[in-house]
């Protein structure tokens, strides 16, 4: 971002040259220092640079000047740059001008001729009239700005992917911001295919994709090799640890994810049971430190979706949606699982549009001051009802059970309770959603009966499910889709194995695939757990690697 200015304005060239090289000796590090040899010079100036969009954060005029006095420069400057500081600086016999220049221009300040030795006499007043003008400047945000509006499902996509991609960005609407209207004219566009992303750069996607995003803001989607050691899909917490072993111990890494670091787990506000973290961390947090950790030893990491594994001779080929393939001699499968879908009339019409899966955490600003209804009675859900009841007016959780004891730690339960915005109605259902362009009301039913309840925002945390219908039919998965491995296997399946050694703990039914994480048949649902079976994957792997 280019520096702020001061502009030293005398049409006496000694003075000027003087004024400029004290003002640059102590200021130039942190400011442009701009000059002017006449008042009607310095407005050309100003008009320029205000086209220009740069910041002026003070003006020093000399007073005496032909043509247009320093106090008359002043007062026009003030209609251009109200916010910069205002300095003249005048002879000893024009000071009773200066001080009626103080109501008539606003001036802030008067020197007097000489200001040697400036560090005494200089230096102190600008100091403190540059520090009160940074305490009121904002500079201009030049990263992502996403315009769109708060119930469309593509506008929640693009915000929710830079989210959880760590990357900033500002959220603007055409109905609340005169920017966003400005911003489209400037691209010439309407407001009739929102979001739009608009780059620091100048450029501007109209309702981008996620690939078109990571393209964009530096994310890799495509593979540097074409062979790897290990193809880890999924980079939940199981992912991103198989990753670090992996890299950490030599072998050529690749992770594939597609949408961002940390899964299921890395939409969590706040984990608070995880080894190590006496405060609790968030998931988010976890996640961007096994990314980078991973990232650091060596692992590569591709933003693409996976849709095909298949064999060929002892290789594996991992193909992507984009229609590349890489090969590798393992691969693990490291996927999570997603919250299940909500089976209720108006649900999938108010997907996105008031109803979200997860913690949403990008809908939390947007959900100040209004009642906010959760879903679910397990942890992701109490973590979810903690975080948004910092901004929500009321969080009511419904629970179909008798009580969050069965399904919750009892850590966030007594939080939860401890919370009085936070309402738990137990025995309590959801029945059906209505609305126009979005959310606006639900039907409950509870031990009283039906209830209409008003609300514009519904998350949803009730169980999970895998996501294995893209895994070729030899790699066998229960009624539910999660996938065999190990013991269980061979419990499971007795003959699906062909080989005369025992699958090793975590392999799948096809030798060299292996499995790890929630999407495992029979695996503890907890962050942790899925952290230590990543890690012990890659002990077989090496011993898998070793029998090729």
């Amino acid at each position: 971002m280019p520096k702020p200015i001061l502009l030293a304005i005398d049409d006496d060239t000694s003075v000027l040259e003087a004024v400029v090289q004290d003002l640059r000796r102590h200021y130039g590090q942190q400011y442009r220092i701009i000059r002017a040899a006449s008042g009607a010079a310095a407005l050309d100036i100003c008009r320029q640079l205000q086209e220009r969009k740069d910041i002026v954060a003070l003006f020093l005029s000399d007073q005496r000047m032909p043509g247009m006095t320093g106090v008359e420069f002043l007062e026009q400057a003030l209609t251009i740059y109200p916010e910069a500081k205002r300095v003249l600086l005048t002879a000893y016999a024009d000071t009773e001008a200066a001080i009626r220049a103080i109501n008539s221009a606003k001036i802030h300040y008067y020197l007097n001729k000489p200001w040697d030795p400036p560090e005494e006499k200089l230096y102190p007043v600008l100091d403190d009239l540059l520090e009160a003008w940074k305490q009121g400047y904002k500079p201009p945000f030049e990263g992502i700005r996403v315009i769109g509006t708060r119930w469309s499902p593509k506008d929640h996509a693009v915000r929710d992917f830079l989210s959880r991609n760590r990357i900033p960005y500002q959220w603007l609407t055409p109905e609340q911001s005169t920017e966003a209207v400005d911003l489209l004219r400037e691209k010439g566009l309407d407001d009739s295919k929102l979001p739009v992303v608009v780059f620091g750069d100048g450029t501007a996607l109209v309702q981008p994709t996620t690939i078109d995003l990571a393209n964009k803001v530096g994310i890799s989607t495509q593979a540097q090799q074409q062979f790897y050691d290990v193809v880890v899909v999924g980079a939940g917490p199981a992912g991103l640890a198989a990753g670090v072993y992996g890299a950490s111990e030599g072998l050529k890494t690749l992770i594939v994810e597609p949408n961002a670091p940390g899964g299921q787990a890395g939409s969590s506000s706040r984990i608070e049971n995880y080894l190590g973290f006496p405060n609790g961390l968030s998931g988010d947090e976890l996640a961007k430190r096994a990314f980078l950790q991973a990232g650091r030893l060596g692992a590569e990491f591709l933003l693409q979706k996976v849709t095909s594994i298949r064999q060929e001779n002892q290789y594996r080929v991992v193909g992507m949606k984009d229609g590349r393939e890489v090969t590798c001699h393992v691969c693990l499968i490291a996927t999570g699982v997603s919250y299940c879908k909500l089976d209720i009339p108006g649900a999938d019409k108010f997907a996105g549009a008031g109803i979200y899966y997860g913690a949403a955490l990008t809908e939390a600003m947007a959900c100040a001051n209004e009642e906010v209804y959760i879903v679910g009675g397990a942890n992701s859900a109490g973590q979810a009802a903690m975080h948004f009841s910092r901004y929500a007016a009321k969080v009511r959780m419904l629970v179909r059970g008798d009580s969050l004891a069965k399904s919750m730690s009892k850590y966030l339960i007594d939080q939860i309770e401890a919370t009085p915005n936070i309402i738990v109605e137990t025995h309590t259902e959801v029945i059906a959603a209505s609305g126009n362009d979005h959310l606006e009301c639900l039907m409950v039913r509870t031990p009283h009966g039906e209830e209409s309840r008003p609300t514009s925002s519904l998350f949803i945390f009730i169980g999970a499910e895998p996501k294995t219908d893209w895994l070729p039919n030899d790699v066998l998965r229960d009624g539910k889709g999660f996938v065999f491995s190990g013991p269980e296997l061979k419990a499971k399946c007795p003959k699906s194995w062909k080989l005369d050694r025992e699958p090793y703990l975590l392999e799948t039914s096809v030798p060299g695939v292996f499995v790890a994480g929630d999407v495992r048949y029979n695996s503890v649902k907890r962050c942790a757990s899925a952290v230590g079976e990543g890690s012990i994957a890659i002990q077989f792997v090496h011993q898998y690697l070793a029998t090729l």
